[in-house]
């Protein structure tokens, strides 16, 4: 909801984040809450409704069937938050947006998030060189994706519980 944006924009201007991202401005955020192909969700931890971060999902209404994992931006690190909110969004992407594909970009130096992602099932499509600019140079983006059939597979070797 647009009353969640102080809280998104903190979150992803916080010094712990900002070196994996980057950040929207308020606009580009409020255009997202209110384009309907793209989710934005807030998410909750910890007793009762605590924000622990979000979540923007695009490409949910795909013609393709391609569901992008657009941003996942949490404060708590290091506590199996991520791996959760991973696994909800790709039953999210596949059962109930009804994905052939869900694929995200990640920062070559964000090498905790890769290892997430490849132990979670996503594969390695390529890389966009230097694709992003920074303050002492550039970036290089990871694609990643899993489809349906992959996510299938691991729904049946019981791979997706948690």
């Amino acid at each position: 909801m647009l009353s969640d944006l102080d809280f998104v924009l903190g979150v992803e201007r916080d010094a712990a984040n900002l070196p994996f991202i980057t950040p929207w401005e308020r606009t580009q955020h409020e255009g997202a809450v209110r384009f309907p192909d793209f989710r934005h969700f807030i998410v909750e931890a910890g007793t009762g409704t605590q924000a622990a971060g979000f979540v923007i999902l695009q490409g949910c209404r795909s013609p393709h069937r391609a569901v992008e994992l657009k941003r996942i931006v949490l404060q708590a690190k290091g506590q199996g938050l991520g791996r959760a909110c991973v696994r909800l969004l790709k039953r999210m992407a596949f059962r109930d947006l009804r994905a052939h594909r869900f694929w995200l970009d990640v920062k070559s130096r964000n090498l905790r998030a890769q290892h997430l992602y490849e132990s979670e099932g996503f594969v390695v499509e390529g890389t966009l060189r230097d694709a992003v600019r920074l303050d002492e140079g550039y970036d290089s983006l990871v694609v990643m994706s899993m489809l349906e059939g992959e996510y299938a597979e691991r729904v049946a070797a019981d791979q997706e519980s948690g």
